[in-house]
């Protein structure tokens, strides 16, 4: 099989193909067509969860990376024993559904517009509370550390530890050990009401812009590597990014975050009305 070619960085929802694989799939059926707009759950850094819909009419239960060998052997999710993107691999969108489709059949494909349009603004939001965040955060750096477009400390990148997407919103966790002290990040005299505050007065400015957003898509194959763009009034900005968003800052509606401090782990969740 060749690699699955992609259409949802481009905001497709539906589409026909023709199915090129199957493979068991944890006791269900895993079905690879040549062209998908289903975004599968990313295996290395699973944020955004996978695209709900139908393939051939019939539920997609679940939508996994899988990785083909040259030897032709399937290897699906945390089961996949190389590198994302590694040359000599075909990389694929697996639609798990419950029952099996004929191998050469034509069918159709329909995400959820509704589940797609919620976690998509889940994401664009995510990227923006941490942008914000790091703005909130620069003066508590006591050494020269790596900046984010928007030239300020990246803290986001530098503690970051695991970000969930949901339909509307996001929980990013970021440790604030050792590792991170030695960078030169000082979380002395922090005061989470006052930093949730400045985020959110910013992410209430940056939504009220209307701000563009798009992806820059460099291929079409699952793997590419896609970028967010953001053109905020302070000037634009980008984040590797391979899931979906909103096209434009003021579709959020009102985004708010909350912040928690435990065991030396600063949590983060935002949301977002999409008004």
């Amino acid at each position: 099989m060749n690699s699955t070619v992609v259409t949802f960085p481009d905001g497709h929802v539906s589409g026909r193909s023709e199915i090129v694989g199957a493979v068991p799939a944890g006791g269900r059926h895993g079905l690879v067509v040549a062209e998908t707009p289903f975004h599968p759950l990313d295996h290395t850094w699973p944020d955004q969860p996978a695209d709900r819909g139908t393939i051939g009419g019939l539920p997609v239960a679940d939508c996994v990376t899988g990785a083909q060998s040259g030897t032709g052997e399937i290897f699906l999710g945390p089961d996949i024993p190389v590198r994302r993107g590694t040359e000599g691999w075909a990389w694929l969108v697996v639609h798990v559904a419950e029952t099996p489709l004929p191998v050469g059949s034509e069918v159709a494909l329909e995400v959820d517009p509704g589940h797609r349009a919620a976690l998509s603004a889940g994401h664009t939001a995510c990227h923006l509370a941490a942008l914000a965040l790091n703005a909130a955060l620069a003066g508590h750096w006591r050494k020269p550390a790596a900046l984010d477009g928007l030239g300020h400390p990246d803290f986001d990148q530098s503690a970051i530890t695991s970000s969930r997407i949901s339909p509307f919103g996001s929980e990013d966790v970021y440790r604030l050990g050792k590792s991170l002290r030695k960078k030169g990040f000082s979380a002395e005299g922090l005061d989470l009401s006052q930093v949730a505050s400045e985020v959110n007065d910013r992410l209430k400015a940056w939504v009220a812009a209307d701000a563009a957003v798009w992806l820059d898509v460099p291929g079409p194959g699952l793997t590419a590597r896609r970028t967010w763009h953001c053109a905020l009034p302070e000037g634009e900005t980008s984040i590797p990014c391979g899931g979906t968003h909103v096209r434009g800052t003021a579709e959020l509606g009102v985004v708010t975050v909350e912040l928690a401090l435990e065991d030396a782990a600063l949590t983060m969740r935002t949301t977002s009305s999409c008004l």
